[in-house]
């Protein structure tokens, strides 16, 4: 029986039914439950001093997921009424840096962030963007200047606390679609054309307080801009950070894909350095907030009143060189949520730091896709949906609820049943959650995706697996 014709086998009533049994709900929304409750402080965050003596709140407010007009439909306009109350409510309980990209949010981002500071006193806060110029056309030096005076345009400021070379490490592509090497790539963006040389003018001029790089993909190339730390003089640098990161980000990726180096091993060479470390990713695209009952169970029993997200940036900001984590907050849940944890920080003991070794060792253990809702690879030219496709599969993983070959003929009827139990709760929940005509059946597998994704994750192979376990 295909997808269809099962759905329509269960009828509206259960179709509700189960979709609610399942908690699949629309992406975009997000509840109370989950989160720790009670006063948040306004002047218990922790700070760290960074190279040039600047106090930072140890949670940075990443703008890369926010709120939209349309709450169901992430390309609708963004809701500025709301990122404006989002970025007051931080301001005012402690947090005061803000990282954003030309990129994010289909390039909306530091114009929204722009109009949103520019309300406040510039000593309130510092801003972080990047010089995101992985696309091939603008890889020249008049293109990659255009775009980094634009940033200063849209954010409204006349100089930008930290800047970075965005995403060192991922491969590039050509105009006639050739994959560029990731080294290759590097030295095309950054080198060959003087722009290092011209941000490091740029940050004795005063326009950039601190220069750096964001790290993903072939360490090779992290090991590289390491090399040139005697010339540049690093201020920071932001990888991705978590306790699955710590030590299993090989394990992360499946056969056939690649990704960023262990956590551990990048964060002791910048310590080796005395460069400041920035966080990514200290949720792992949400997957630390979501997860397998084992877990819960573990972390609830320790701190019943505590998140799961909590465990995360407790760990995140455990290291001392770190001096931000930075989470995309889109409700006023999640940032109120995480002012709690870092205000002030609370570090881990060695019984929590083991307890987390031992979940991040069963969890790495698990087939989920390790997409972190970056939204690079979006718009899809064919429409997908592809962050909430990953998001829901990986939901399902975590569930037990994904679909296996179909049952034989002498399946039991104990079998049976646990797999319709299954597939129920995955198609229902699919269909819930993702439109249908931005599933994984509408992929052609064009591959233009492929170098935008910071993961380096095989999406169209993953669009056949969904679809071929959704039929």
């Amino acid at each position: 029986m295909n997808r269809r014709d099962f759905l329509k086998s269960l009828g509206a009533g259960a179709l509700a039914t189960t979709a609610l049994a399942a908690g699949c709900d629309s992406p975009n929304q997000t509840q109370a439950e989950g989160f720790a409750l009670g006063e948040v402080p306004t002047d218990k965050m922790t700070y760290r001093t960074g190279t040039h003596g600047e106090k930072v709140s140890l949670l940075g407010f990443g703008f890369m997921r926010l709120p939209t007009v349309d709450p169901d439909d992430r390309r609708s306009d963004l809701d500025q009424e709301a990122i404006n109350g989002l970025a007051d409510y931080a301001i005012a309980h402690g947090l005061n840096l803000f990282d954003t990209s030309p990129r994010y949010c289909q390039a909306r981002s530091e114009t929204s962030l722009g109009i949103a500071l520019s309300r406040h006193k510039r000593e309130d806060y510092l801003i972080s963007t990047k010089l995101s110029n992985q696309s091939y056309d603008i890889w020249t030096r008049e293109g990659s200047i255009k775009m980094f005076e634009e940033s200063f345009e849209k954010l409204q400021v006349d100089y930008i606390d930290f800047y970075m070379l965005h995403c060192i490490g991922l491969p590039g592509r050509d105009n006639e679609g050739n994959t560029i090497d990731p080294m290759k790539a590097f030295y095309g963006r950054f080198i060959d054309n003087g722009i290092l040389d011209f941000l490091i003018e740029q940050r004795a001029k005063g326009r950039i307080r601190n220069l750096g790089f964001s790290y993903h993909g072939d360490v090779k190339v992290f090991d590289e801009a390491l090399s040139m730390h005697d010339k540049v003089h690093w201020d920071h640098v932001l990888i991705q950070h978590n306790y699955i990161n710590w030590q299993h980000a090989g394990a992360l990726a499946e056969e056939g894909e690649t990704g960023d180096a262990n956590s551990q091993y990048l964060y002791g060479e910048l310590a080796k350095r005395d460069i400041p470390v920035f966080v990514m990713e200290p949720l792992l695209g949400g997957q630390l907030a979501t997860l397998p009952q084992f877990a819960v169970d573990e972390m609830k029993r320790r701190e019943p009143e505590q998140s799961l997200a909590s465990w995360a940036f407790r760990f995140a900001g455990n290291q001392p060189r770190v001096l931000t984590v930075l989470s995309g907050m889109t409700y006023m849940e999640h940032l109120q949520d995480n002012l709690r944890t870092m205000s002030p920080h609370k570090p881990l003991t060695d019984e929590e730091l083991a307890m987390l070794s031992d979940i991040a060792v069963r969890y790495a253990g698990i087939s989920l896709i390790p997409c972190t809702n970056c939204q690079y690879c979006m718009p899809c030219p064919y429409g997908l949906d592809i962050p909430t496709i990953f998001a829901h599969y990986n939901k399902m993983v975590n569930e037990g609820n994904v679909i296996t070959d179909d049952l034989s003929e002498a399946a039991s009827s104990e079998e049976r049943r646990a797999y319709r139990k299954a597939r129920r709760a995955f198609l229902v929940g699919y269909n819930r959650a993702v439109e249908p005509d931005r599933q994984a059946d509408r992929c052609i597998g064009c591959g233009k995706c492929l170098p935008e994704c910071p993961q380096q994750i095989d999406i169209p192979g993953k669009m056949l697996m969904i679809e071929e376990k959704s039929n």
